[in-house]
């Protein structure tokens, strides 16, 4: 559901606060917890680091993304893969085949200098 037009976007008053008069380039990045802090366009640019809940992850604002909540740029599960011991096996052969592709690439540039 979304927020009703007569009271506006949700912008958090701290963060606008902390990014008031300030250059994007020369910024650093910005820490905050303010997850469902929507994007304005005077965001645009600046470097956030938004709380996931153990640590910030970075988020670079750009012109996409206004509109948006600062929490959907910064996940809060880690994805674990499926598979098991099969498909860790699948994985390992995988590798071994890009890694003998990339020798059997580097044999054939060394062989023609």
């Amino acid at each position: 559901m979304t927020r009703s037009l007569k009271k506006g976007p949700y912008i958090d008053p701290r963060l606008i606060k902390k990014i008031e008069g300030k250059d994007p380039l020369k910024t650093g990045v910005i820490k905050t917890w303010a997850r469902a802090c929507q994007i304005s366009p005077e965001m645009i640019g600046f470097l956030f680091g938004v709380h996931n809940g153990k640590t910030h992850v970075e988020v670079l604002v750009t012109e996409d993304m206004v509109g948006h909540r600062l929490g959907e740029f910064s996940p809060t599960r880690k994805f674990t893969k499926h598979g098991g011991k099969m498909q860790k096996e699948l994985e390992a052969k995988k590798k071994e085949a890009e890694i003998a592709a990339a020798q059997s690439a580097k044999t054939a540039t060394a062989e023609k200098k």
